[in-house]
């Protein structure tokens, strides 16, 4: 049993671990406001109707005029974004954002294309806006380190030197835990 634990364990980790360092130095950096950068281009959009907060046109305007441009959609999801009395299409991806928005002009929308630089690509990746497949692969890192996990505790658990470490290691970390979740 040990055997087998030990050789899902090493696998995972070793396969895993380009991964875990991906999302290890996204998130703690991201956590100190280190997001990475775009490079924007402004487009004016004439309109023939002011716009409305309605998801579904906002999302065929940007759609159809990123397509006049030649430009590719972004790989998420868009949302519209209120603030006050006034509004903005949102369309997130892994290399591209954009945002749609009214203008002082009824008759003009400004179209911002955002495209990603090579951090804050890594940093949507982290945050779920690629592909349907870079989706699954964070999924399968999720399940990954929850069983090199469990494989790591269940190992220590079969070695009795190593139990009673492992008990106390889990003890600190469940009242780290409360902590956090209390004072976070």
């Amino acid at each position: 049993m040990r055997r087998t634990l030990l050789n899902i364990h090493l696998l995972l980790a070793a396969f895993l671990f380009p991964i875990a360092l991906m999302f290890a130095f996204t998130g703690g950096l991201y956590t100190l406001e280190i997001k990475g950068g775009y490079r924007e281009v402004v487009q004016e959009v004439p309109l023939t109707a002011p716009l409305l907060p309605d998801l579904a046109a906002l999302t065929t305007l940007a759609s159809s005029t990123l397509a006049a441009l030649g430009e590719p959609l972004p790989s998420g999801g868009a949302t519209i974004k209120k603030s006050g009395t006034s509004f903005e299409l949102e369309w997130t991806g892994v290399k591209r954002d954009i945002l749609l928005r009214p203008t002082a002009d009824p008759a003009t929308a400004k179209l911002v294309i955002k495209d990603t630089g090579t951090w804050r690509h890594l940093v949507q990746l982290h945050k779920a806006k690629g592909s349907d497949l870079a989706r699954a692969i964070s999924v399968i890192w999720a399940i990954g380190l929850v069983v090199i996990l469990v494989s790591g505790l269940l190992m220590a658990w079969y070695a009795p030197p190593f139990r009673r470490k492992a008990l106390q290691a889990g003890a600190a970390g469940l009242v780290t835990f409360g902590l956090y979740v209390l004072l976070g």
